[in-house]
């Protein structure tokens, strides 16, 4: 047992199930079932994966009772016919080779099977649904509006359920737990949360039927203490059963509350559930909404809930949404909750619950919340991790020891290079980094300013460079003679794009920043335009920063940062993609002025889906003011020009002005070397913008590919 975390590294149990801690991975939908929803090598890959890395309990996302019927996902797990259980046993055996224990979660869409209405199938809801205004529009891509339009789908058919579908639904919940029990799974998670069918039923907002399902919070919970009911007949009194429920109902007026939450579990505890896992859900029309119940972005979002419904139950409590270890440690040792479900964490790094039993956290991949995982099924694609590039993809890019040894230059330390580099060091290879500044990180040690979690994936990049045998070279410049001179077999450039102004009339002004002298001024880099830039005063300021070490710790600068900036009270930012968007959340956030113009019709490119619709709310309540479809874009006296959508030629007034465009490929350095005769691959955005995701990724594939 760890003796920094004894209680989430304890033994614990839920009915008749014992578990070897208290760390459990969360039921997600991922899309890697095969398309007859069977279990097959590449989800069985991903979840053994999760049971080498420690895991007491691994709970399998959302396994369809009716499948197809009722399905959310093009690929998700099905339970509903004998012949799934195959795959579900090859899975289980799998996943029980490493002592840990495995659920599935038994599941049925009603008004969020996004299936039924893509494949013609009836809607199953309780009753039919209140009229809703949605606001998704407005922060979604075109490309993924596309996702979920299929011109020859026919027109969505809502069905209000009869007693007869009642009793066909609670019969298909019974024969699926039977059959996750014939498989060798070891429990069984009804899920009665997020929208789907029990919860639709169980909220009064989304259940307005008038028969003994309707009504009163006994008859809404009704449909739910049946299908209790009827799977622990199907499976006898040993077999460990629990319910999913929502605690709140977030942006729903008249929703699930606490206060009927509590009652619920108290009814499903009676009912012989033998615990109760704690989510939460929300009005899905509202984007924000979106990370703010079962995915929040605030921490320990849920850890409230779930201690007042612990305070009623005799059974235990599982708890999941965004619970870093130390604070779960905390929370397990005052009895709010019994089990952690982690998610995301899970999917940054599988090993997490291996290195909190061995009390080494800081070896932890951390999640950047950047929602990359889930925006993925959003659009129906397969589950992804920006910082993690082997989820999903277990067997294809495990670091395997390479038969042929050779000595590899990687120039960039920022993200793609410093990951290039240690997974290179891993397979065998000598790798020598080679970075031209005084310290790794790139434009990672930027964007950590403005969005913390950035620095923790920072952090642990330097500390497993360090850890490893990379011979790491800092203001170093990588020309050919150098190169030459280490006899380096290969050569990978990692160096970002290059950040030109773009050509916008008036940007050559004093009170004008572009992206690279912003991040000079934060950083205290040397770039020579901040000389006329800056008044003398803020020059010192940043010398005696610079001398001093403070703009190499991120948590510093932006501390400080909330105390004095360099910039004006109103502030323009001239680009409405991911680096402009956090830009002026941080900046509004402390006390500019903030206005963000851009010629596209849509803002965010670069956030995923899930991360643009919470920060463009943000912006919003911060009061920052976003201007798209702007044409003429121009820079006057202390003020951008424009012409808006219906030819009117507008203006604003601004005491600085930062252009957050102009970053484009750079292969100069590249192609310089290749000339030489070196071998040479390019990863990152030096090929063009992708951001920490698409560097990573290009890590990993040239990584395996060596």
């Amino acid at each position: 047992m760890s003796s920094t975390f004894p209680h989430l590294s304890q033994a614990g149990s839920i009915g008749k199930l014992a578990l070897k801690n208290r760390m459990l991975v969360a039921a997600m939908g991922v899309n890697l079932a095969e398309e007859d929803g069977s279990c097959g090598e590449q989800i069985i890959a991903y979840h053994e994966r999760q049971a080498q890395g420690g895991a007491g309990l691994i709970i399998l996302g959302v396994s369809g009772v009716a499948w197809p019927a009722g399905g959310n996902l093009p690929r998700q797990i099905a339970i509903s016919e004998d012949r799934h259980i195959p795959g579900l046993q090859a899975l289980a055996d799998a996943v029980h080779k490493h002592g840990t224990r495995v659920a599935a979660q038994i599941h049925h869409g009603g008004l969020v099977a996004v299936q039924d209405a893509k494949e013609g199938r009836p809607i199953w809801v309780p009753s039919m649904p209140p009229k809703g205004h949605s606001d998704l529009g407005n922060s979604m891509l075109m490309e993924e509006m596309m996702a979920f339009h299929d011109p020859d789908a026919p027109p969505p058919q809502l069905h209000q359920m009869t007693g007869e579908d009642i009793d066909w639904l609670v019969n298909k919940f019974a024969e699926a737990a039977a059959r996750a029990q014939k498989a060798g799974l070891d429990a069984v998670e009804i899920h009665g949360g997020h929208g789907y069918i029990i919860s639709e039923f169980i909220s009064p907002a989304m259940n307005q039927r008038s028969d003994e399902y309707g009504g009163s919070l006994e008859n809404r919970a009704r449909l739910l203490l049946e299908i209790i009911a009827a799977v622990r007949e199907a499976v006898g009194p040993d077999f460990p059963i629990w319910a999913k429920l929502d605690s709140m109902e977030y942006g729903r007026a008249e929703g699930i509350t606490l206060a009927d939450a509590k009652a619920v579990a108290k009814m499903a505890e009676a009912a012989g559930v033998d615990a109760i896992a704690v989510t939460s859900y929300h009005d899905a029309n509202k984007g924000a909404l979106h990370s703010e119940s079962n995915i929040p972005h605030t921490p320990d979002h849920m850890v409230a809930n779930a201690r007042e419904i612990k305070q009623c139950l005799s059974i235990p409590v599982i708890t999941a949404g965004r619970i870093e270890p130390a604070s779960a440690e905390k929370h397990i040792a005052k009895g709010h909750f019994d089990f952690l479900a982690m998610g995301r964490k899970i999917l940054a790094d599988p090993d997490l619950p291996n290195k909190v039993v061995a009390g080494t956290p800081e070896q932890i991949r951390p999640c950047i919340y950047c929602y990359c995982c889930v925006s993925q099924i959003y659009v129906l694609k397969s589950v992804k991790c920006a910082v993690n590039p082997e989820t999903a993809r277990e067997k294809e890019r495990a670091l395997i020891a390479t038969d042929k040894p050779r000595h590899i230059a990687v120039v960039g330390g920022g993200p793609g290079g410093m990951e290039a580099a240690r997974r290179l060091a891993i397979r065998g290879f000598q790798v020598t980094l080679i970075e031209a500044s005084n310290r790794l990180g790139g434009t990672l040690q930027f964007a950590a300013i403005p969005y913390e979690p950035n620095q923790r994936l920072l952090k642990w990049l330097r500390l497993q460079i360090q850890q490893s045998t990379v011979n790491v070279q800092l203001n170093t410049t990588a020309t050919p003679q150098y190169l030459k001179a280490l006899a380096v077999d290969e050569v990978i450039i990692a160096t970002g794009a290059q950040r030109l102004m773009p050509d916008i009339p008036g940007a050559d002004q004093d009170f004008v920043f572009s992206g690279d002298e912003m991040r000079s001024l934060v950083m205290a880099e040397n770039n020579p335009a901040l000389k006329r830039k800056t008044s003398a005063l803020t020059r010192a300021l940043i010398s005696i920063a610079a001398m001093t070490g403070v703009t190499s710790q991120q948590e510093l600068v932006r501390l400080a940062s909330k105390v004095w900036l360099p910039l004006g009270k109103r502030i323009t930012i001239i680009g409405a993609e991911l680096v402009g968007l956090e830009l002026a959340e941080f900046l509004a956030e402390r006390g500019r002025i903030v206005t963000i113009i851009d010629s596209s019709p849509e803002a965010g490119k670069g956030l995923f889906l899930v991360r643009r619709m919470r920060l463009l709310d943000e912006l919003n309540h911060l009061g920052v003011t976003l201007i798209n479809n702007a044409a003429d874009i121009a820079i006057g006296k202390q003020a951008v020009s424009y012409t808006n959508p219906r030819g009117q030629c507008r203006s604003i007034d601004a005491n600085h002005i930062i252009v957050a465009q102009g970053a484009t490929a750079n292969m100069g350095l590249a192609e310089e070397l290749t000339a030489t005769g070196l071998k040479v691959h390019t990863i990152g955005d030096c090929t063009g913008v992708s951001y920490i995701e698409g560097a990573i990724e290009d890590a990993a594939k040239l990584a395996i590919a060596f």
